[in-house]
């Protein structure tokens, strides 16, 4: 397969961690090119991977055939629609927008341009969580529990000013939402409670007649543990852990992003299932207001 050429829109610390080296060392992607509001950032991470800085937005549309995000949400709902209408496959992260309304336009935008879309829902593409998801299907599950507990309010290069302003429930909330929805069947509604800025709860109702509730913190001092979910069958329980997920799940991520791209008709992780996310997001932030 002809490695497609991604361009990438951010040059942050994720960008820098994540993107960049994953699009740039292929083999199924080729990094296009970078583009960031800040031209100093850009410049730098583009030559740390040998390719060209763009200070013009639409030059990077032109010598890209998709578009890979790195940036905050609400930067990323506006540039990807722009990208979309551009006609570019889109490779968005979590969550899909700063808000629902921005997340609804953006999934309008990609439907009537009828690009490609795929979400970097990390965890979705460790072999660890396709296991587990598998065998917490066949539980005949009733119920589980997830927990993501970090420290990255404190400082350090997370701490950035969205993160800070609507903490938790935005930032790790749709990684817990999107496993307990893909374990136990889709949500249909939630509760919450705490505080999005120290410790959120949120209950989950599951089409299947399934209860769950995921805890969230970025507040936690000291070392913490790695993300959990757990779900409770009939049949048993199965769990699965953050330090499961190997290294090997973002390469899978440019490779499923790459044949989506190629081969056309869609992706489970697209633009409309992180709408979905961001609906359960909105009703959990309201709920804690």
């Amino acid at each position: 397969m002809e490695p497609v050429s991604v361009g990438l829109v951010g040059a942050g610390p994720w960008a820098e961690m994540v993107h960049a080296p994953v699009l740039a060392k292929g083999p199924h992607t080729r990094l296009a090119g970078v583009w960031a509001r800040r031209p100093v950032a850009s410049r730098g991470l583009a030559a740390a991977h040998g390719a060209p800085a763009f200070e013009r937005l639409e030059d990077l549309f032109d010598a890209s055939e998709a578009v890979a995000f790195s940036v905050p949400p609400a930067v990323q709902a506006d540039i990807a629609g722009r990208a979309a209408k551009a006609g570019k496959a889109l490779l968005l992260e979590k969550p899909l927008a700063a808000d629902l309304d921005g997340a609804r336009r953006l999934a309008a935008a990609i439907a009537e341009a009828g690009v490609a879309s795929q979400m970097v829902f990390s965890f979705r593409y460790s072999p660890a969580t396709t296991a587990f998801l598998e065998a917490a299907r066949a539980l005949r599950p009733f119920g589980g529990h997830a927990a993501y507990i970090s420290g990255g309010l404190n400082g350090g290069p997370f701490a950035t000013p969205w993160r800070l302003e609507r903490g938790a429930v935005l930032d790790l909330g749709p990684h817990m939402i999107d496993l307990l929805d893909a374990a136990l069947g889709r949500v249909v509604g939630v509760r919450a409670h705490g505080d999005p800025l120290g410790w959120a709860g949120l209950l989950l109702e599951h089409e299947s007649g399934a209860v769950s509730e995921a805890s969230l913190t970025m507040r936690a001092g000291g070392e913490t543990p790695p993300a959990r979910v757990e779900v409770y069958g009939a049949e048993g329980n199965a769990t699965l852990l953050g330090s499961d997920l190997g290294d090997d799940a973002f390469a899978e991520v440019a490779r499923q992003f790459a044949e989506t791209v190629r081969r056309g008709g869609g992706h489970p992780l697209d633009a409309a299932h992180g709408l979905r996310i961001q609906e359960i997001l909105e009703e959990a932030e309201r709920g804690l207001r």
